[in-house]
């Protein structure tokens, strides 16, 4: 077994175990990379890790996964790991990379430009209305629209997309078994088997608070730029936008009226730079492979 099989399968691995997050499983990953001659025992773990008071938790996971228990876990599973040649280049450069995209669907769609709409769950037919006079024209200049499968403004970038013919990405919180919130689950279903549906988390793994904006990055990561549409000012939105900025990605603001605070997060991030956008064409002149 040549040494990148084993830290494939220490991936495989360390993405089964819980007790430790994904910083503390990139610093297993890399000492172990670097440092191959030494036997990577619990002991040698904990002193490379920053302290964490679930070890026990870890310990546990860590013996239950064998590598028996691991092929079962895996056989019925579509997956990509960081090693493997079809993990999305913009990604591999991201602050903790996931180590694996479990996917449903079409894996091809990632080489495509890519535009990750996001916004408020609680939408307004004003969002609507705005995604309806942009998806369609997006559509037809081949865009891939990215974005959470959520409620609202999520949902609707998805179900425009494809009743207009284009190809959309969902990423989501939780293990591809599940659909979350349930509401979305005809469009989930059509996007597994049309599109294309990605997590990091393996299946039978619920929701989570702390997955969304693990999920946020994902959604900034693989996509060129991020568009916001009706985002308050503590919206998790922002959260997708702040990483697309700190990613290098372009950032565009949809403006809303001023009175209910709906968008007074999209007009927060117009005054820090990101472009206001109000045609479609504001957003195309700024991604890189249009």
């Amino acid at each position: 077994m040549d040494n990148q099989e084993v830290l494939e399968k220490l991936l495989l691995k360390l993405v089964y175990c819980d007790g430790i997050g994904i910083t503390n499983k990139w610093k297993i990953l890399n000492f172990a990379q670097k440092y191959a001659e030494i036997p990577l025992t619990l002991d040698v773990i904990r002193k490379r890790i920053q302290p964490t008071k679930n070890w026990g938790v870890f310990v546990e996971s860590w013996l239950q996964t064998t590598p028996e228990w691991l092929e079962e876990k895996l056989k019925d599973q579509k997956f990509i790991t960081y090693f493997s040649k079809e993990y999305p280049e913009n990604l591999r450069h991201i602050a903790d990379p996931p180590l694996v995209l479990f996917y449903e669907g079409d894996l091809k769609l990632l080489d495509y430009s890519t535009l990750a709409v996001v916004g408020a769950r609680l939408a307004t037919p004003y969002a609507y209305n705005v995604l309806y006079q942009l998806i369609p024209k997006l559509v037809t200049k081949k865009q891939v629209i990215v974005s959470g499968l959520a409620k609202g403004v999520d949902y609707y970038s998805h179900q425009l997309t494809i009743g207009f013919g284009g190809k959309t990405i969902g990423v989501v919180g939780c293990g591809l078994d599940l659909c979350y919130p349930k509401e979305v689950l005809p469009i989930f279903l059509e996007m597994k088997k049309n599109h294309l549906v990605l997590s990091e988390y393996p299946k039978n793994t619920a929701v989570k608070r702390h997955h969304f904006p693990m999920r946020n990055r994902i959604i900034a990561g693989i996509s060129q730029g991020t568009c916001v549409i009706e985002a308050k000012e503590r919206s998790g939105s922002l959260i997708t936008a702040q990483l697309a900025l700190e990613y290098g990605k372009e950032v565009f603001a949809i403006p809303g009226e001023i009175i209910s605070g709906q968008s007074n997060g999209c007009h927060r991030l117009i005054q820090d730079g990101a472009k206001c956008v109000f045609q479609w064409q504001d957003i195309l002149e700024e991604l890189p492979n249009y």
